[in-house]
């Protein structure tokens, strides 16, 4: 399956690219290709098998995001982000994810996981109020997965939960309008004092621990691989995808292209040959380090072997890193694309190199703290941060 929904993905791209156009315009990724996207089964390739999907090797799915991401930036960051989640239900208790699929196997699920909501325990469950920011495909979408301290009578922080919220329970404002990613609809998700029942919410802690209530029901190996693994190579590859997107349009172009000031065809200017083979060598770092990681831990855990603190910290390390390599190669090809690709309209370089900087400010991408805890790990501290 996962590799028919592969090759269904590849054909459909260049439909992705040519509504690249209305998905900026529109703030948010057409209809039409989340229907088709959902047609290949790309958006079941991390769902459980219990409930119709191919439980797959992550490294598909990821290839799958590049390739999509390479068509049309927005709408591969929103597959990414949204075909993540079927992953992170599976770990919930079963009974929540029967209802999240129980009736339709195909229902869509957005997030927004920095806690900036309020939750407080009551009896059965939590009360649940506040606004979350950043949801991408939240349109598209009919549950959300929002991220909250768990506050005591007296206002402490007491736990770290994920809440599994039904859409006729929240509300969305339309507020996304960047100059990159434009196509994502990150909206915000506003939240007012909702109930929600106690295996509808799940804690970080067991989470991190690779123990959770998900696991009797989903045996597959892919859910038992480290949240921060997962998530963070989540936001990094659409960047990746989106530098080789840029990389292919900048060629293309090059091999057409006259620069009048210089007299020559910019395809036989030595200096932006050497630009092209820097570029293609920082993409081409930047997937392998990704999928070295990935695929290193989904063998492990395929084997049912520990995976050790070093692997988890070198795959946030090599995340960051591959981002920063994704985004230098797109900073590489921009500055040679010359004065027509800073005109406003669809230029296709232009629009990677807006959408890789707005995708490297997410915090995932923060290169010193992922970075720290790969050199306290390799100097024998001892770390104590979810993010690994």
């Amino acid at each position: 399956m996962a590799d028919d929904v592969l090759a269904a993905v590849r054909d459909l791209a260049p439909v992705l690219r040519e509504r690249a156009a209305e998905a900026e315009e529109s703030r948010r990724v057409p209809d039409a290709s989340v229907k088709e996207l959902e047609d290949t089964g790309f958006f079941q390739l991390l769902q459980p098998k219990a409930f119709g999907g191919a439980a797959a090797d992550p490294v598909v799915f990821y290839t799958a995001v590049k390739e999509i991401a390479k068509a049309c930036g927005s709408t591969g960051w929103v597959a990414s982000v949204v075909g993540v989640h079927p992953w992170h239900v599976a770990l919930f208790d079963p009974r929540a994810q029967q209802e999240v699929w129980g009736t339709d196997p195909r229902t869509r699920i957005a997030s927004s996981y920095a806690p900036t909501g309020k939750a407080a325990a009551v009896d059965g469950g939590f009360r649940l109020s506040g606004r979350w920011h950043f949801s991408s495909g939240c349109d598209h979408a009919r549950w959300a997965l929002l991220g909250c301290l768990v506050t005591d009578a007296e206002g402490k922080p007491v736990d770290m939960r994920t809440f599994l919220i039904p859409r006729a329970e929240y509300r969305i404002d339309d507020v996304w309008d960047t100059v990159g990613l434009r196509g994502t609809g990150s909206n915000d998700i506003v939240v007012d004092d909702v109930f929600v029942p106690g295996h509808r919410a799940l804690s970080f802690g067991p989470v991190t621990a690779l123990d959770v209530p998900g696991h009797a029901l989903n045996p597959e190996p892919v859910y038992r691989l480290p949240y921060a693994g997962v998530f963070t190579t989540t936001i990094a590859t659409p960047i990746v995808g989106i530098a080789e997107g840029a990389y292919d349009a900048y060629a293309e172009a090059t091999r057409k292209r006259f620069r009048v000031s210089y007299g020559q065809q910019v395809a036989e200017d030595p200096f932006a040959q050497v630009r092209i083979a820097r570029a293609a060598g920082d993409i081409d770092a930047a997937w392998l380090q990704l999928t070295r990681n990935i695929g290193a831990m989904y063998d492990l855990a395929g084997r049912g072997e520990e995976i050790p603190m070093e692997l988890r910290t070198r795959t946030r390390r090599d995340q960051v890193l591959a981002t920063e390599r994704a985004v230098g190669a797109v900073d590489l090809l921009m500055e040679n694309a010359g004065g027509n690709a800073m005109r406003t309209g669809p230029h296709a370089v232009q629009r990677a190199w807006r959408d890789a900087h707005t995708g490297r400010g997410h915090a995932a991408n923060d290169p010193e703290r992922a970075l720290l805890m790969y050199g306290q790990c390799a100097l024998g501290i001892d770390i104590q941060d979810t993010m690994a």
